[in-house]
């Protein structure tokens, strides 16, 4: 399958996701109670609402998106080199944001031969980034727009690392980082952790940071996903962002 799909023709997607607010008391009443039901089915017995409140980021209804890094692949110069070319959509106006990620997605899309990739992006990236336009009261792209779509209708347009990976096995889940280890893809060392995405939103509030995070995320997945068509995978040198 992967033999008809050119790199060139992929937008590549990575998101980072907050609580909505900073603590479960910042939430009305009505939230904290429905949260503390959804910790109840994802907490162990002795964990307290409070303590996992920092995983309500990876639910939409919970939580909000604070970065979207879109990348693609592209050649230049005499020898046809490959380069990747990142811009990010990001700050504390989630509307805004998503906003303009729309605007682009809907204008990148036009071309059919064009596509999407994000890492377990059909579980996560690509149902949360739809889940929070429809709450900020947004008409989805028609990309996005699959409430109802049976698996093989969008899957030539929509690709994800993870499953890919998957080889039909269910069961199975592996990590960006896992891939890159296996796959040889360098990564930079001062990345911070995914986990570590709240605390440096809410505490430090460094957006530079998570973004900087997101965009080489977004390059991560180019890179598996070149190696999983057995190409060579883009310099680090050949990494830019847009302005």
């Amino acid at each position: 399958m992967l033999d008809k799909v050119m790199p060139e023709h992929i937008l590549f997607l990575d998101i980072e996701t907050i609580p909505q607010v900073e603590r479960l008391d910042q939430f009305s009443d009505k939230m904290q109670k429905l949260w503390n039901r959804k910790a109840e089915q994802i907490g162990k017995p002795d964990d307290s609402a409070e303590a996992i409140f920092q995983r309500a980021g990876i639910y939409a209804e919970f939580g909000k998106i604070i970065c979207i890094s879109a990348g693609f692949i592209y050649r230049k110069g005499k020898e046809n080199e490959r380069f990747f070319k990142v811009k990010s959509f990001y700050g504390d106006d989630e509307k805004q944001l998503l906003a303009d990620f729309s605007e682009m997605l809907q204008k990148y899309m036009a071309n059919p031969a064009h596509k999407i990739c994000a890492h377990n992006g059909q579980e996560f990236d690509f149902p949360y980034i739809s889940r929070r336009m429809l709450l900020n009261g947004m008409k989805l792209p028609s990309v996005l727009d699959i409430a109802g779509a049976k698996p093989w209708e969008v899957k030539d347009y929509m690709l994800d690392t993870m499953q890919l990976w998957k080889f039909g096995d269910f069961k199975h889940y592996t990590s960006l980082d896992l891939l890159c280890a296996i796959f040889n893809i360098p990564t930079p060392k001062d990345d911070i952790d995914g986990s570590q995405v709240y605390g440096v939103y809410y505490q430090q509030h460094d957006l530079e940071r998570i973004k900087t995070y997101c965009e080489k995320d977004a390059f991560s997945v180019a890179q598996i996903f070149l190696r999983f068509k057995g190409e060579e995978i883009i310099p680090q040198e050949n990494f830019e962002v847009a302005g």
